[in-house]
């Protein structure tokens, strides 16, 4: 881990106010795994947001748009998710996502063929989908146009764009744990 973790009590005036947001959004939407610490130290990507307030902020913000407000099928959006994680191998990701994914009720087996970077057979149309729309931009190429029109046919156009939107925040996740080196909680110690 290459930022320390910030207890609240040291906390400055300008994390303040984000690092409240972030906990109350926290407990109520990322409760399917562990991000916050026994002093209160956000971990996973809220700790390297709060370290660049202004960036962090924006990026929360978003965050909380594609979070609160998604309007595509969880398994999808699981799936998208699940595909940009191991792409990156974002070991926070994958740790937080699998456990939001199995309390959505998604196989096990599903979940581990799809973070060991290989497409389920098994799949409904609306996660193939997910899966091919994640699988093509996580792998920083651009998104063909069989695949961009059968995403509209499934989800139509605003959630077709979310997919899309939502694979990037996750792209833009998967890089920050990466680069700061967040590790899963238990590495944490």
């Amino acid at each position: 881990m290459r930022l320390p973790l910030i207890s609240p009590d040291d906390l400055t005036d300008v994390q303040k106010p984000l690092y409240e947001d972030m906990h109350k959004g926290i407990g109520s939407n990322f409760n399917s795994f562990k991000a916050v610490a026994e002093d209160g130290a956000l971990m996973g990507p809220w700790n390297p947001w709060l370290h660049e307030p202004k960036i962090g902020g924006a990026i929360w913000d978003l965050t909380k748009v594609m979070s609160m407000e998604a309007t595509l099928p969880e398994e999808a959006r699981q799936v998208a998710i699940l595909v940009t994680g191991a792409q990156f191998d974002a070991a926070y990701e994958l740790y937080a996502h699998v456990a939001v994914a199995e309390s959505a009720g998604m196989d096990k087996d599903r979940i581990a063929t799809i973070v060991a970077g290989t497409r389920p057979s098994d799949m409904s149309e609306p996660e193939a989908v997910s899966y091919d729309v994640a699988i093509s931009l996580a792998s920083g190429r651009k998104l063909p146009r069989a695949t961009y029109d059968r995403a509209v046919e499934t989800f139509g156009q605003h959630g077709t764009n979310e997919l899309i939107y939502l694979v990037g925040l996750y792209c833009l996740v998967s890089v920050t744990l990466n680069g700061f080196a967040v590790p899963v909680p238990d590495e944490a110690q």
